[in-house]
């Protein structure tokens, strides 16, 4: 794939590389591989001048895949596509990610296969992952300057999610924010818990719907750690309903009741406003 600019100043090559948010990784395979670059249809190394009008094409390297992860024909729930991003509504039960205890059947080796279907050099490149029972949007990077364009924004908190879930007891407060650091609970390598001298973690949440021992909320999140709303609100006294890692029953859902429900961001090229919307889960229309 060739990334494409027309010059609107006299500019060294590499400088407006910088200016377009090429990553170090990515300046660094093109000094090894310099005839990805070109200015007005040839080679040109990255110190060279261009000037205004100028015509300047990069071609994006080949990417591999980490020794651990394999295609695998899967059928990937896309909801979204184009030749830069894809957008994905995930079902419960399915891993993102391979591991040692489930090295096949995730989405990862599921965007290898689709990649290479369509003869696309690329690796997997995750956005906004999402645990193996938490269900709903997730969004994906084709590419490897897609992924840092996208990750710049997810920085500055540009990328927006909003999650359902569905909690253990009544809530009384129609709204509210948790603002509690989070860091790993001593002797594990999965749990968090709130802690003193953990990460700033902050939670917005509001009451959707109540039920006899449960309620539906919305959450939001201003920071992104790991099992953060998990995490939050058992702290509160109102744990994820099926989370039995963090206190929840599973009298009425057989796992963590959260869904990434609605997933809202600017495309990295066409500067559109993109939303995504994923209806509540069956397995959480409970009486």
């Amino acid at each position: 794939m060739k990334l494409s600019w027309t010059l609107a100043e006299e500019i060294v090559i590499k400088d407006f590389l910088k200016s377009q948010g090429v990553s170090r990784r990515l300046f660094k395979t093109l000094k090894e591989e310099p005839k990805l670059v070109t200015l007005n249809q040839q080679t040109a190394p990255l110190w060279h001048v261009g000037k205004a009008g100028d015509s300047l094409e990069v071609e994006l390297p080949e990417e591999k895949a980490g020794s651990y992860m394999e295609a695998e024909p899967l059928d990937l729930p896309i909801v979204y596509e184009d030749e830069h991003v894809l957008v994905l509504d995930k079902l419960p039960g399915v891993a993102v990610i391979p591991s040692m205890n489930q090295p096949s059947g995730t989405i990862a080796n599921g965007l290898l296969w689709h990649y290479k279907e369509q003869g696309l050099p690329y690796t997997v490149h995750i956005l906004t992952r999402l645990d193996r029972d938490t269900s709903g949007l997730m969004l994906v990077a084709k590419h490897r300057y897609a992924h840092t364009l996208l990750a710049a924004d997810q920085k500055q908190g540009d990328i927006q999610r909003s999650y359902a879930a569905l909690v253990e007891g009544t809530m009384t407060e129609s709204s509210g924010t948790i603002n509690r650091p989070i860091g790993r609970k001593e002797g594990s390598i999965i749990e968090r818990e709130v802690r003193a001298d953990g990460q700033t973690a902050v939670t917005y949440f509001r009451r959707q719907a109540s039920f006899n021992r449960h309620t539906l909320v919305e959450v939001k999140l201003a920071t992104g750690r790991t099992h953060q709303i998990r995490v939050h609100m058992a702290n509160i006294g109102h744990p994820l309903a099926g989370d039995t890692l963090y206190g929840g029953k599973t009298n009425v859902i057989n796992r963590q009741a959260l869904h990434s429900q609605q997933l809202r961001f600017v495309h990295p090229f066409t500067k559109r406003l993109l939303t995504f919307h994923s209806p509540i889960p069956e397995d959480f229309l409970i009486e």
